[in-house]
């Protein structure tokens, strides 16, 4: 298999794995194939293959342990749920929509999904405080930072309710994840910006909890349209 760019090669990783979870091939408790079967099955660097088993540790999916005896190597612990599931292929037909688009269908969606939960006072965002804590612990790169908001944005769009809206957030997530991991290779002060975005989404979850519903609207749409326009993606007039 020819080897794959660098900027792919961690992507083509962490798909082939979540592929395999999502079709049933592997599940909790199977251990993954090492590095170097990893490396050579899929054509890329023995680092890459480290940067998406790091990427889906910090999600939750996979535990990883060093050394050489039994216990050593990738344990899956859990695997993809809900819209994730249903619907992979779209995540793969999503890689090629355009950069306008999909901005675009994310505010519409998550302008949705913050009126909605600001105003249900049953909801439930135990799981959410979580990932914010998860996104405050300090030396998270930023794969593994930006894992960790695609998780966000899917849990909040779980949390709303509406099972459509929590199957296209899942089913762009590839997407939006690329367009987000590409800006943020333009961004010359990447710490400056995750604790601007960590600021942001506490102020989301906040206002949501206050049931301030046109708040926390504003604020999603601001923090979607200011990344996109820091990292260069948008022109700041959109």
């Amino acid at each position: 298999m020819p080897e794959v760019t660098a900027a792919r090669a961690w992507r083509t990783v962490l798909e082939s794995i979540e592929r395999d979870l999502v079709e049933g091939r592997l599940g909790p408790g199977d251990r993954l194939p090492s590095e170097r079967d990893l490396s050579a099955d899929l054509g890329v660097g023995r680092s890459s293959v480290r940067e998406a088993l790091r990427v889906l540790e910090v999600m939750g999916l996979i535990r990883t342990a060093t050394g050489s005896g039994p216990q050593a190597g990738a344990i899956v612990i859990a695997a993809p749920s809900g819209g994730m599931s249903t619907l992979l292929r779209l995540q793969v037909a999503a890689q090629g929509f355009p950069l306008a688009d999909v901005v675009q269908t994310r505010l519409v969606l998550e302008d949705a999904v913050a009126a909605r939960l600001a105003s249900d006072p049953q909801r439930d965002l135990s799981g959410i405080r979580g990932i914010l804590t998860a996104m405050d612990a300090e030396g998270l790169t930023a794969p593994e930072f930006l894992a960790l908001d695609a998780e966000l944005h899917y849990a909040l769009a779980e949390a709303s309710g509406n099972t459509v809206i929590a199957a296209m957030m899942a089913g762009l997530r590839t997407a939006i994840e690329s367009y987000v991991r590409e800006g943020s290779a333009r961004i010359e002060d990447w710490e400056a910006m995750a604790s601007r975005l960590r600021a942001e989404h506490h102020g989301i979850v906040d206002a949501i909890e206050a049931g301030r519903a046109d708040t926390s609207r504003a604020l999603v749409r601001d923090h979607i349209t200011g990344y996109y326009t820091a990292a260069g993606l948008v022109p700041g007039d959109h």
